[in-house]
Formats: C-alpha cells, structure tokens, sequence
C-alpha cells in the first residue's frame, strides 16, 4: 500500500468538516498484523483498538500553499507489537465521529518494533511535509 489520503477525509476538507488548525490532529503507530487499510474508512473506530500501539496529539499544526505541518511527534514508553504504519485522524474524543485524514505505510523508520522507550516520528522537510492537497 502507498500513502494515501482517506476519500472521505477529502470529502471533509472539501465540505469543511475538518479544520486541520482548530480539531485536534492525532497520529497513531499501528500495526497492519491487525488493520488493512481502506480508503473507503471514514471514522477512528474503524480501525481496532488492537491494531493502534500509541497515539500523540500533533502541536504547532501549520498550512501553507496546501501543505500540512507540525512539529514531530513523539509516542512516549511505546512498547507492543510491531508498526507498520501511521494513521492521522480528527480527533473529537469519541471513536465513532473521529475521521481518518491519512495513511502512511512509507516512511523512513517504518516498520518499528516498540523496546518500551519514546519513538520520534520525525516529518519530512522536504516540499509535502505530512501531505498535501
């Protein structure tokens, strides 16, 4: 699997559902042992709670020219099964209203196994940054 955009996590875009600098923006280390992407998902709770390892909340979120930014995250005394993958979503604090935004299965230090210490997910610099539109 590429990286991708979620179809409906566009759709929001477009209609104004997701304000990627006002929602809570969280990524999450998953393991693909427990979930396969589709971008036909729409929500958090599609995803199992088995396959998400650790989530963090994204700081300092910025948009410029279409593209998404923020500072690196940080997942704090990870340990579990392996991490495939990355999964950015909206965030309400309820899994059933919380939308998929992203999926990332290619990127410098995928896959991870956790050993119980912090795991940085440092984000390109280069011109897409965490995506672009």
């Amino acid at each position: 699997m590429a990286n991708s955009l979620y179809l409906k996590g566009k759709e929001a875009f477009l209609n104004g559902s997701i304000n990627m600098l006002a929602n809570t923006i969280t990524v999450a280390l998953v393991d693909t042992a427990y979930y396969s992407f589709a971008n036909t998902h729409q929500y958090r709770n599609e995803v199992s709670n088995t396959a998400v390892v650790s989530t963090a909340t994204l700081a300092n979120k910025t948009i410029a020219n279409g593209v998404f930014d923020a500072d690196d995250a940080v997942f704090t005394s990870v340990s579990g099964s392996n991490c495939e993958a990355l999964i950015f979503f909206q965030d309400t604090g309820v899994q059933s209203t919380s939308r998929l935004i992203a999926y990332v299965d290619t990127a410098t230090g995928l896959p991870i196994t956790p050993n119980g210490s912090d795991i940085s997910v440092i984000f390109s610099s280069g011109t897409s940054r965490i995506f672009s539109l």
